[in-house]
């Protein structure tokens, strides 16, 4: 009896050095500075804004465009609606908020890409946890538009929609 509780007592003590070891061993994993963070999938860096919801990413090693999923912002660039009201301040608005080198962290809905080959994404900057499309919105530089299926924050957008137009900012004074 007195051997088994030995055992048991030897058994117990090994179990909590190997448990610090891993809690330690973690920890360390853990505050290996920015390194993890930039070889994650959702981190991204800005490599420019092309209009008010396209911009151009760094990710995984590669340049990739962009289209903001969930809103559209009026046109700057288009080759046959041309600059549309609001354009260049929504553009603007989009190049101050996503200054070239800004850190990003992206996630993605349904749909990877859309049928010009972009990438369809939400697009929070790192350091504040601003959710950019929302933000787009929220001030009036953005309505919300549906690109069925990827729909996860519909709802929001809708919402900072009604919400921008009720305080009359953005488009919603500028374009009625």
């Amino acid at each position: 009896m007195i051997t088994v509780i030995h055992t048991s007592m030897r058994m117990h003590r090994s179990s909590h050095v190997l448990l610090l070891f891993l809690f330690t061993y973690a920890l360390l994993l853990s505050s290996c500075g920015n390194d993890s963070l930039t070889n994650s999938p959702n981190s991204a860096t800005v490599k420019e804004v092309i209009d008010g919801d396209t911009i151009d990413i760094s990710i995984g090693g590669k340049t990739e465009r962009v289209r903001l999923i969930g809103i559209d912002t009026p046109e700057t660039k288009h080759p046959i609606k041309g600059v549309e009201c609001f354009g260049p301040e929504a553009s603007s608005y989009t190049e101050q908020l996503l200054p070239k080198g800004t850190a990003l962290r992206v996630e993605r809905d349904v749909e990877a890409r859309d049928k010009y080959g972009r990438l369809l994404l939400y697009v929070y900057i790192e350091r504040s946890n601003v959710f950019v499309n929302l933000d787009l919105v929220m001030n009036g530089y953005a309505r919300p538009m549906v690109f069925e299926p990827n729909t996860a924050h519909m709802a929001d957008f809708a919402q900072a929609a009604t919400q921008a137009e009720l305080r009359n900012v953005g488009l919603w004074q500028a374009c009625r």
